[in-house]
């Protein structure tokens, strides 16, 4: 749905934050981010790409409340038709880039980890490309494991971007996608 705005109004407080955000490179602004996730939460193609995912869907039930689920990184609940449950965490990107950010970092100075390294509740991230409508359904443990094996290289090779947030600033890392999915295909393989 296309927004129409007049001259005279002023910008949201999301265009706004967007804009600042513009302004800085290398800079994503979390509160910019989690305007447009919400927005993309209703996206009618998220059942689609769902349907498509898991062909015995049943439904799919997006968690919006701030609670237990959305802090452990629940955005919607999955149903099976034979009883299974999974968890979404989904990530949007407004541009189709060829990397995936992850998140390392959500406080840099107090170390408090990202969605790449902290325990979460969720069985997968929906990582999506609204324009492409392209989603990479990422398996949490195996892309945690896939950080503890590459995170440094990949941190090396690829440096970080930054998000400035009201007192604090979190970091992430932009893997490119071919090299994220050689990183999982080897954190598939689990010796003694």
């Amino acid at each position: 749905m296309a927004v129409a705005h007049s001259e005279k109004r002023s910008p949201s407080t999301a265009a706004r934050i967007k804009m600042e955000a513009s302004k800085a490179p290398n800079a994503h602004h979390f509160a910019a981010s989690l305007a447009l996730s919400r927005s993309f939460s209703d996206a009618p193609w998220w059942p689609e790409l769902y349907n498509r995912a898991f062909p015995t869907l049943v439904s799919a039930v997006s968690v919006h409340d701030d609670g237990w689920a959305q802090r452990g990184g629940i955005d919607r609940v999955l149903t099976l038709s034979c009883g299974r449950v999974y968890t979404v965490d989904e990530k949007v990107r407004t541009h189709d880039w060829p990397d995936i950010l992850l998140e390392q970092w959500s406080d840099e100075a107090r170390r408090s980890p990202g969605w790449v390294q902290k325990p979460l509740a969720c069985d997968f991230i929906a990582y999506a490309f609204a324009p492409s409508r392209r989603c990479y359904l990422l398996p949490v443990n195996l892309l945690q494991r896939a950080w503890r094996l590459h995170g440094r290289s990949w941190l090396k090779d690829h440096g970080q971007r930054r998000a400035q947030n009201r007192g604090y600033v979190s970091t992430s890392v932009p893997v490119p996608i071919s090299d994220l999915m050689q990183g999982m295909i080897d954190a598939m393989l689990v010796g003694l």
